[in-house]
């Protein structure tokens, strides 16, 4: 009686081991999707540290060729924060001097970011207009640039007066900067260059008048000229230094 107890114990031992091998087979099959998930987020994760501390660090050491190449690794997939990757592209556009490239950049990165994300995003979109604008004063093109600055005027003013607070400052690439000083200083420094360039450019179509026919003017009279015109060129000069295209873009994330 005692052995077909033990046989049919042996079969029910070597069934339930069948089913338990089974059933974790299945369980591995089944989890295996999420498994190879798991391994690509946290892969995605690393990728993107890697590409983001990378960015930084080659827009520190001048390399804007590397910072861009940086951002556009973090392009792929990227399901955090997606407006970082074209912005840490525009930033390396801008230091490069690329600026219609850096500016299309900052344009995509806009809409992608979200509340206080934006702030950084605008600072840096006027900058780079601005900086546009005077590439086309230098050129000679007074109707561009007034174009341009007023474009950029008009990105810092729709800039949320939430960008003004210390918690902006905080989540921005740069938190040296104040982001509220930045925008009150590029506002005012962009109605100024506006204003000018209108002034140009409404004086450039007016003919010269006729003027009556004059005696030369004497030795004391040639002094007083020149006199003023050294005046003149050593204010320019001083404006000249003073004035510039703005305090550079943000560094990347």
């Amino acid at each position: 009686m005692t052995a077909p107890n033990s046989t049919d114990a042996a079969a029910a031992l070597l069934a339930a081991n069948r089913r338990r091998r089974s059933i974790r087979k299945w369980i591995v099959i089944g989890t295996l999707p999420l498994t190879i998930a798991a391994l690509l987020f946290t892969g995605k994760l690393l990728s993107m540290y890697a590409f983001a501390h990378q960015s930084i660090t080659s827009y520190v050491v001048g390399d804007y060729e590397g910072t861009i190449r940086a951002g556009q690794g973090q392009e792929f997939l990227n399901w955090f924060e997606p407006y970082k990757a074209p912005f840490n592209v525009g930033v390396g556009l801008a230091g490069s001097a690329q600026l219609p490239e850096a500016r299309a950049k900052f344009e995509e990165a806009l809409p992608l970011a979200h509340g206080l994300e934006v702030c950084g995003v605008r600072v840096n979109l006027a900058l780079v207009i601005e900086q546009m604008g005077d590439a086309a004063r230098d050129e000679g093109d007074g109707a561009g640039a007034a174009e341009l600055y007023a474009e950029a005027l008009t990105v810092t003013l729709e800039t949320p007066p939430e960008c003004g607070q210390p918690e902006a400052d905080e989540q921005s690439s740069d938190p040296e900067r104040s982001m509220g000083d930045t925008l009150d200083e590029t506002e005012e420094r962009l109605k100024q260059k506006q204003q000018e360039q209108q002034q140009n450019n409404s004086g450039e179509g007016e003919e010269p008048q006729e003027q009556p026919e004059q005696e030369g003017p004497s030795e004391d009279q040639l002094g007083d000229i020149e006199d003023r015109l050294n005046q003149g060129r050593e204010e320019r000069q001083e404006n000249e230094d003073g004035d510039g295209s703005g305090s550079g873009t943000d560094r990347p994330w």
